[in-house]
């Protein structure tokens, strides 16, 4: 089958990633892949939850929304339904476990970190270019903390970054715009570091269960195309990136 957007099947969507995109944030991304499109905000703040008050380690923590015309129906604003959408909280525990995940919280000291992800356009894998996103929104925000004197060290461990995978129509695919995943029949998101380590995998046979052999491939694709991401968040911090993981 050829793919919607004429892709190869191990092809990621066209990547860009738009640094101090807003003014007033510590850090400011735009990302965008293919015709997925969010705005990632970090926001430093002088204080960590209860939980974290005397340790001297400080915390990061993330928040997800989607504008109501994100997507081809207008979607209700949390705040008209008098609660939280159990799937933005669902992806941005998601987003913030993935960020947590390489970071040295003693090196940051007692600081919070807050990242905001908001889809101003949906096409699929909103959750994963959120966390790569996201990511580079961090590292602007602990450079900012560095070169103010806040901290003496940048306190993230090593890059992380995401990415969709799944079966449509019996093919091993990277990178699902929306019309693929509404049609996958196993649905998969991969969350990995530039060691090749990996920090959360979320896997759904949608329409039956799925083999290890087929787990494997995904697990391969979805290896690739995360290098390739990482790859273009090295690109984008210039310099910057040097001071990760040193």
């Amino acid at each position: 089958m050829e793919r919607i957007d004429k892709r190869e099947y191990a092809e990621l969507r066209p990547v860009r990633i738009t640094r101090h995109y807003i003014k007033y944030p510590e850090g400011s991304v735009l990302i965008e892949m293919g015709d997925t499109k969010i705005i990632c905000n970090a926001t430093v703040e002088e204080k960590v939850p209860p939980f974290r008050k005397g340790t001297g380690e400080g915390w990061v923590t993330a928040e997800y929304s989607m504008l109501p015309r994100a997507t081809e129906v207008r979607n209700s604003r949390d705040i008209s339904r008098l609660k939280m959408n159990s799937r933005a909280t669902e992806i941005q525990r998601l987003i913030g476990r993935s960020l947590r995940s390489v970071m040295d919280f003693s090196l940051l000291g007692e600081k919070s970190i807050i990242l905001d992800c908001d889809v101003i356009q949906a096409d699929g894998g909103t959750r994963t270019a959120s966390i790569t996103g996201a990511f580079v929104a961090l590292a602007d925000a602990c450079h900012y903390l560095l070169e103010q004197g806040s901290i003496e060290k940048m306190p993230i461990k090593s890059f992380v970054s995401a990415i969709s995978v799944g079966i449509v129509e019996g093919i091993p695919m990277l990178d699902l715009c929306y019309d693929e995943d509404s049609r996958a029949e196993v649905d998969m998101n991969i969350v990995m570091t530039d060691k090749g380590e990996y920090v959360e995998i979320q896997g759904t046979g949608e329409k039956a269960p799925f083999s290890s052999e087929t787990f494997n491939q995904l697990i391969e694709l979805g290896s690739i195309g995360i290098k390739q991401l990482i790859h273009n968040q090295k690109e984008v911090l210039g310099d910057l990136s040097k001071l990760i993981g040193g």
